[in-house]
């Protein structure tokens, strides 16, 4: 069985779609085709992961981090010519918004982070860059609720999809896609799903 990587926990899913250990593998794959699906959409990562990021230093001393919301600063490195030698102290460096700053219910964004450097780093010498690991995205079961009614919702979806082994069409087709038995393809998520999503989309500049 491959490693789950669902925003919405195995044994959660199971007791609401009804699934029992026959289905458990079935239930693993559409969880994680939701997920997949559901960050295919959004342009972004939302399942929590490790990520490595290079900042290069252009005049300014606050970097825009590419996946969000991070939960933790795993390292930074100083990077002078091509390699990542000194590791920087963390007084050197706080990220915004502050994870560890308590959220009050309700007030939860979902916003890209910022990791800003201290200006004394510029003492050092033939400095370029600064290498950052860090740990962003959701955790399985801690995610806000509209993200998880539509992770939720995708993966019963694909599910209903396969124990009906009707993948990818829908009845009474007509016209130029409608296939010979009266069936057309239908599309890769359902529209309230996605309106779900929306927040969530990654903004392009």
């Amino acid at each position: 069985m491959s490693q789950l990587q669902s925003l919405i926990p195995l044994d959660e899913f199971k007791v609401v779609l009804g699934v029992d250990d026959r289905e458990e593998a079935l239930a693993q794959f559409c969880l994680n085709s939701a997920t997949t699906t559901a960050e295919s959409y959004c342009r972004r990562k939302l399942y929590r992961r490790n990520y490595a990021d290079s900042l290069e230093f252009m005049g300014d001393y606050s970097f825009m981090l590419r996946q969000y919301p991070v939960s933790e600063v795993l390292g930074v490195w100083k990077v002078q010519g091509l390699e990542a030698s000194e590791i920087v102290e963390p007084e050197l460096y706080r990220l915004s918004p502050d994870p560890f700053e308590p959220e009050i219910p309700g007030t939860e964004i979902d916003t890209p982070y910022t990791l800003i450097a201290s200006r004394a780093l510029k003492l050092t010498k033939g400095l370029s860059a600064l290498r950052v690991h860090y740990a962003a995205g959701y955790a399985t079961g801690e995610v806000p609720a509209d993200l998880a009614a539509a992770c939720l919702e995708l993966a019963a979806w694909n599910m209903a999809r396969y124990r009906g082994r009707r993948i990818g069409v829908l009845g009474n087709g007509r016209g130029r896609n409608a296939s010979t038995s009266g069936e057309q393809f239908e599309g890769s998520m359902p529209e309230n799903v996605k309106l779900l999503l929306e927040p969530y989309k990654r903004v392009l500049i």
